[in-house]
């Protein structure tokens, strides 16, 4: 059983940064991709960065440019670096790990990022 924890959430003003960070624990980590997503009240939740098991990354178009997923095997983390936040960027951030084989999903309890003046 994969379990994933969030820290690093909080508020900022536009134009601020803020960087995330999952901790993963379990067995078999090096074979799962992840994923930070996030939700806003009323709204789906919406994939915002990913990273595999070999390091290749995919960002939303309203990620591209300003975030960062990093991820360090050693320490089963994953970073999420989010500069130029936005307004729009308010929202729950959830961690998310997928087996590369049958798409098992787990989930963080999630971390609030709140940008506002």
């Amino acid at each position: 059983q994969v379990q994933l924890v969030e820290s690093g959430g909080g508020l900022v003003q536009p134009g601020g940064s803020l960087s995330l960070s999952c901790a993963a624990s379990g067995s078999g980590l090096a074979l799962y991709a992840m994923g930070w997503y996030r939700q806003a009240p009323g709204k789906q939740r919406d994939l915002v960065a990913h990273i595999t098991s070999r390091g290749g990354t995919t960002y939303a178009d309203s990620a591209k440019d300003r975030f960062t997923i990093s991820r360090d095997f050693a320490k089963n983390t994953v970073t999420l670096q989010m500069n130029s936040l936005k307004p729009e960027g308010t929202a729950v951030y959830y961690c998310n790990a997928r087996h590369f084989l049958d798409d098992t999903d787990h989930w963080g309890q999630g971390t609030q990022v709140t940008v506002s003046s």
